[in-house]
């Protein structure tokens, strides 16, 4: 078996309950769960100019994994605010897409190719948006981006996906037919399964959970999934 563990969480700028700025605790709380692929949403550099701390982005690449890329998807004088796609081994190609809807909050999508020890693996982070419409349309590029599946991939992220009717989730399981199901916000009282992690058949979801401890730091909680990416048995873990 060939194992490697992701994770994706919604940081919520690193404000915790208090609330304050509080990117330290963000990275020993990742670091604890020792991913090998972490994607970050709503890292915000304009709170920790506020606060006097270095780039977050810049930050959390170096504290968790060496490798990375991000995604900016509002700038201001002020700063950045958007999300992070690191990574313990090297980045053979990466690419930034607008997933942006006309008169709603910009969006982006990360699509990397990483250099893992199993061989190159296709990962896409991405944090879709708030509306019904806006989602649809993003779920039909997030497939273009996934491509023939010609390599593993694992597609994740904070997809604020709730409803079933024209959902996400019905759309991205044509062709990544393995998910995993944790209930991640509000993080106090997990009702909704917003955060979430996809692969294509080539990756099988050995172990999937949440960690309920999150919830002093983001209104989110984060998911982590251990995956497989030789045997690829066909299951769904919840």
């Amino acid at each position: 078996m060939t194992a490697l563990r992701v994770m994706t969480w919604n940081i919520n700028g690193a404000l915790g309950r208090n609330p304050r700025f509080d990117l330290a605790r963000v990275v020993d709380y990742v670091r604890r769960h020792a991913p090998d692929v972490v994607a970050l949403q709503e890292v915000d550099s304009r709170r920790a100019r506020g606060a006097g701390v270095a780039n977050p982005f810049e930050v959390l690449r170096d504290a968790l994994g060496s490798h990375g890329t991000h995604a900016h998807a509002i700038s201001t004088a002020d700063g950045d605010y958007g999300q992070a796609l690191i990574s313990r081994w090297p980045l053979a190609a990466s690419s930034v897409h607008d997933l942006s809807y006309p008169e709603r909050e910009p969006r982006r999508a990360i699509s990397a190719e990483i250099a893992t020890p199993a061989g190159l693996l296709h990962v896409v982070a991405t944090h879709l948006g708030l509306s019904l419409r806006e989602r649809s349309r993003q779920a039909e590029t997030l497939l273009g981006l996934v491509g023939s599946l010609q390599r593993p991939t694992v597609v994740m992220g904070d997809f604020n996906d709730w409803l079933w009717r024209g959902s996400v989730r019905r759309a991205l399981r044509r062709v990544l037919p393995r998910c995993t199901g944790q209930r991640t916000f509000p993080a106090f009282l997990p009702l909704f399964r917003l955060d979430c992690i996809y692969v294509s058949n080539a990756v099988r979801i050995v172990r999937c959970r949440t960690d309920p401890s999150a919830r002093s730091l983001s209104d989110h909680l984060p998911v982590l999934a251990d995956l497989d990416m030789a045997t690829g048995a066909a299951r769904d873990i919840r």
